[in-house]
């Protein structure tokens, strides 16, 4: 197995230990492979829920951007349902879970099929 696919199972590991969910590994290869290289920088794989700039940018460039949602506050109250339930106080929130937890929380699985 490559270093994407041991990161790919990393993450479906966090999703049933963090989450008690069963992740669809499909779409999470999916998300995982469109975050690109920043899962290989220790900084850009994780997501700094304290840092409202951060989510903003998540909010940005991939909600509206990739996903294709309508600005609103729903997005905001989005994010935030996710870092609730992947947990505030976890310190290693990984970006390709936010962005599934995401994904699969405005229905948008589409987007990867």
């Amino acid at each position: 197995m490559g270093k994407r696919d041991d990161l790919i199972e990393k993450y479906a590991a966090d999703i049933k230990e963090k989450l008690g969910q069963t992740p669809d590994m499909d779409l999470l290869t999916k998300v995982t492979i469109g975050c690109g290289p920043s899962i290989y920088n220790d900084d850009a794989s994780t997501v700094a829920s304290s840092d409202q700039e951060e989510l903003d940018r998540i909010r940005q460039s991939y909600l509206m951007k990739k996903l294709g949602l309508p600005d609103g506050p729903a997005l905001m109250d989005g994010i935030n349902a996710v870092i609730d339930a992947y947990g505030r106080s976890n310190r290693t929130k990984y970006r390709a879970v936010v962005y599934y937890l995401l994904c699969r929380h405005f229905n948008k699985e589409a987007v990867y099929s």
